[in-house]
């Protein structure tokens, strides 16, 4: 599993006001262009899933903001990413553009042909004629303002986006959203022991979220909206009695660290 890769942190240099006329009409043709665009970063993480792996050919992004036509960019690293590899707040840089300032209006992905699930050792291909014709669309309520630097990260639901057919076949109808550092939410903690198999979720009474912990118990939500939470830790072993936290407090740009939990028998 791979950590975040790069930091999304870019210094704009701002020209100095010279005295000589010749010298402000050079700062008069670079000051424009460098305040009407924001840096974003795009990073791609995954929410849990019970698959071996999840395949997807991401080929291509699209942007798009408020009054502008699309942009077509190309992912750091064109092609196959295994969605699992990105669980429990680890994510990888998917891009990193110049955008003009402004609102986003929608992300789109597009993808090839090349996707696939794995469960329990054998590989089936996921059909996806949508995704690879117009992409697979999400949308962000985000303004960027000139000369900002920004994250946003592309969380892809492994998990509800993949669909068995009658004939045992697999489609993918994604499940996406789109969070940036102004949205994300935290909630981090371990759970113990791992013979407990446990999953974990975090309730506020409207949307709930699963997180599976890693081998070591260690889990982790994130791009959870702001408010309180009921945090239930769900034991699929029988033997070990299920535990559930409650008022647990989530604020955008912190998080919240529940430490160690141990089921009980």
């Amino acid at each position: 599993m791979k950590k975040r890769l790069f930091p999304g942190l870019i210094i704009a240099a701002i020209t100095s006001v010279m005295i000589f006329a010749s010298c402000g009409k050079e700062n008069e043709n670079i000051e424009p262009n460098q305040k009407k665009t924001a840096n974003v970063s795009f990073y791609l993480t995954d929410d849990p899933a019970d698959y071996d792996a999840v395949y997807i050919d991401i080929q291509q992004v699209e942007i798009t903001m408020e009054g502008q036509a699309a942009v077509a960019l190309q992912p750091v690293r064109p092609g196959i990413y295994n969605l699992l590899d990105f669980r429990n707040g680890l994510d990888t840089l998917l891009l990193r553009a110049d955008l003009p300032a402004g609102k986003i209006s929608q992300i789109r992905l597009i993808l090839g042909s090349n996707n696939s699930v794995v469960i329990d050792g054998q590989s089936h291909p996921l059909n996806t004629p949508s995704a690879q014709e117009s992409g697979l669309k999400l949308n962000l309520k985000q303004e960027f303002a000139a000369g900002g630097s920004y994250v946003v990260w592309i969380d892809f639901d492994a998990g509800k986006s993949i669909v068995k057919t009658g004939s045992g076949k697999y489609n993918l109808k994604p499940v996406i959203r789109a969070y940036s550092q102004q949205t994300d939410g935290r909630i981090k903690g371990y759970v113990l022991p791992s013979a407990a198999l446990v999953t974990v979720y975090a309730s506020n009474g409207v949307d709930t979220y699963a997180a599976i912990p890693a081998d070591d118990g260690y889990f982790m939500f994130v791009g959870l909206p702001e408010g309180t939470y009921s945090v239930t830790f769900d034991a699929s072993a029988a033997l070990y009695l299920d535990v559930s936290l409650n008022n647990v407090v989530v604020t955008y740009g912190k998080t919240t660290d529940l430490e160690t939990t141990v089921l009980v028998q």
